[in-house]
């Protein structure tokens, strides 16, 4: 019997799926507070919805690449 091996193929996904949230974790706050000071501006509306959309793709981004990079170490169920 063979113990398991990482799937690199697999890590590398995750790797790079956490790579895009760390990406997203830092551009969204950015865009959050730039929307915050500029309120009287008729952007402000869509620039902010932008910022939360970004935070709430990062946050998606992460726990799916957290998974995968587990799903690489221990197999699927």
């Amino acid at each position: 019997m063979e113990p398991k091996r990482t799937d690199k193929e697999l890590l590398g996904k995750g790797v790079q799926r956490m790579a895009i949230a760390i990406i997203f974790m830092f551009i969204s706050p950015v865009i959050i507070h730039s929307a915050f000071k500029n309120q009287d501006h008729p952007l402000y509306i869509p620039i902010l919805l932008l910022g939360l959309a970004g935070a709430l793709f990062a946050i998606i981004m992460a726990f799916k690449g957290i998974k995968t990079i587990m799903d690489s170490f221990f197999g699927k169920k």
